[in-house]
């Protein structure tokens, strides 16, 4: 009988990571958030995986990402780049045989990721979010202009030089406007959202949008 023997310690194998941080809780978090709720649902079939258009640019498929959040692999699944690839067609939702949100599910671990502050550096779509939240929270609306420079800004900024020519086209023909779009009454909405994140049963764990004002604002 042939001996095996290894060529190279595990230490210098790249397929061996650390075991990950296991949070007990991770999936009850997840299910109290509205589009989570039906995550122990999943009989893991693969079909999700099998319909979504970007599982291949994904580093963790969407039946692993919800295998993985049932067993509370909180840090993995927060850090990963799938929940952010997600393009929210609802292939996933609409073939399910089960007919779990998972689509929904994913906006959740979204949300999740942005007030923990875990999601990835210069990627667009957290960033996004984020100033999207920030200006109806301040103006009352939100404009695509300042959306898009501060995108800039905090992602690509060498980007914006390159495509400030086409900012100015659209300028010109009046498609972009630098004017700020605001509500009259803002303190009014302000007053709204306040007492919406006040509610007892919305709390961050149960799936509030957070205002810009509130503790787990992105």
């Amino acid at each position: 009988m042939r001996r095996l023997r290894a060529s190279s310690s595990w230490k210098e194998s790249p397929r061996v990571r650390r075991q990950p941080r296991i949070d007990p809780n991770f999936a009850d978090e997840i299910a109290q958030i509205p589009g989570g709720d039906r995550l122990r649902e999943c009989i893991q079939c693969g079909t999700c995986s099998a319909v979504c258009p970007l599982s291949a640019y994904m580093d963790y498929t969407p039946r692993r990402l919800i295998a993985m959040t049932q067993a509370g692999m909180k840090d993995d699944v927060l850090g990963s780049f799938s929940i952010w690839v997600c393009a929210g067609c609802y292939a996933c939702t609409t073939a399910c045989p089960k007919e779990i949100p998972i689509t929904d599910m994913m906006y959740a671990l979204k949300r999740t990721a942005i007030r923990n502050g875990v999601h990835p550096r210069r990627f667009g779509t957290p960033v996004l979010a984020r100033e999207f939240v920030r200006s109806v929270d301040r103006w009352g609306r939100n404009s695509e202009s300042w959306l898009a420079i501060k995108l800039y800004l905090k992602t690509h900024p060498t980007l914006l030089l390159h495509d400030y020519p086409l900012a100015e086209r659209l300028r010109r023909r009046g498609r972009m406007r630098l004017r700020r779009e605001s509500i009259r009454h803002q303190a009014q909405l302000r007053t709204i959202l306040r007492t919406v994140e006040a509610l007892p049963d919305r709390s961050p764990t149960t799936g509030a949008i957070p205002t810009a004002g509130s503790k787990g604002a992105p």
